[in-house]
């Protein structure tokens, strides 16, 4: 799915700066997560979060988006 051009330059942005953004592929779902200095075990923690929709998908057993 292609992301809106803003989101889209937010995120080159954000990568020119060194900070990595993960986004849940789905469909619909405009959960993303964003990091950078943070160990290995961290980064797959919150990949993780942001890639497993059941995590923090509304209504479908994961908490409430806040």
């Amino acid at each position: 799915m292609t992301q809106p051009l803003p989101e889209r330059v937010a995120d080159a942005l954000a990568l020119i700066t060194g900070t990595r953004t993960v986004r849940c592929p789905h469909p619909g779902c405009r959960v993303s997560v964003r990091y950078r200095h943070v160990t290995p075990d961290e980064a797959k923690r919150l990949t993780d979060l942001a890639t497993d929709h059941t995590r923090h998908g509304h209504g479908e057993g994961g908490p409430s988006p806040r």
